[in-house]
């Protein structure tokens, strides 16, 4: 099928089968799905510039797809979600114009590609760590599976941050943290929205769990109401910068939409834990993608 606003001919199957499968990854880890939808693309030849804006625009539907089942199950925190929009807008705006910059170099796919590599290559190994770590305390200290983390001290150190306002967020069990801390978590996975072409999910779910120590059911269900703030403003402001096929997202969507259901309801059936331990494995295989990409392009030698 020929996609004229990017000037690519792609099997229409083989953007289903991938907005499929990202939707049922997405709904169950709490992230947009960029993180493999991006590289993937990106591996079937869509120019970068249009994997980013078309990935945000598919990734906007899916989410609101799997937060409608996420919030059904208790684990939205709508309040925190809107806090951290106000953050991820101004980053991803940011992101953006940081994109178009880098277009005029002629350095934008070597330039996102290696970026992509280090964060998801970082990510999958702090997680990985992190989790059998949780685990070990559940058998070794019989505490409760769902409030494991083997990785607290950066927590308590945040909420230990005085600077007003303070704000609670009862559902996501917080009673004071600075609105600073939230909103800057916010910045800084938007920039990575804007940027990369991702909803930022793949780390603002552990930043909320390592960061501002959300419940993991609930930071999924939160990351993805946040996400779709996140990847509809940076649709916009990638289609008006004509970096968005909207005929490709679409396709991508009749997909997603079916997977992100799926994937959200299997999250009852799973511990905190296991969700993260299995979660850490995604980013690792995007890195691979791209990697795999930029070799076979010729891109790096």
């Amino acid at each position: 099928m020929y996609f004229p606003i990017a000037d690519v001919t792609i099997s229409p199957i083989l953007l289903m089968g991938v907005g499929f499968l990202v939707g049922i990854l997405g709904g169950f880890f709490g992230v947009g799905g960029g993180f493999l939808a991006g590289p993937m693309m990106f591996w079937t030849g869509v120019p970068m510039n249009f994997v980013i804006g078309t990935d945000l625009a598919h990734m906007t539907g899916k989410s609101i797809v799997a937060t409608h089942r996420h919030r059904a199950l208790g684990h939205v925190d709508m309040k925190l979600g809107m806090y951290m929009v106000l953050g991820t807008i101004v980053g991803v705006e940011i992101g953006a114009r940081f994109i178009e910059a880098l277009e005029d170099t002629g350095a934008i796919d070597i330039t996102i590609g290696i970026t992509y590599i280090v964060i998801l290559t970082g990510i999958s190994l702090f997680t990985a760590w992190e989790s059998i770590q949780a685990i070990q305390m559940v058998r070794t200290d019989q505490i409760d599976v769902q409030e494991a983390v083997g990785f607290k001290g950066l927590t308590k150190r945040i909420r230990a941050i005085n600077i007003p306002p303070m704000v609670s967020f009862p559902v996501s069990g917080i009673e004071s943290i600075s609105i600073w801390m939230v909103l800057g978590v916010g910045l800084f996975t938007g920039l990575l929205a804007g940027s990369l072409g991702v909803g930022g999910g793949f780390i603002r779910m552990p930043m909320l769990i390592y960061v501002l120590g959300i419940p993991t059911h609930v930071a999924v269900g939160t990351d993805l109401f946040e996400i779709i703030f996140s990847s509809a403003f940076g649709t916009i402001t990638h289609a008006i910068k004509g970096n968005v096929d909207i005929l490709m997202a679409l396709v991508m969507h009749t997909g997603a939409a079916i997977g992100a259901q799926i994937g959200a309801t299997a999250t009852r059936f799973f511990a905190g834990p296991k969700i993260r331990l299995a979660f850490s494995v995604l980013p690792l295989i995007g890195a691979v993608l791209v990697a795999i990409r930029l070799l076979g392009s010729g891109m790096v030698h």
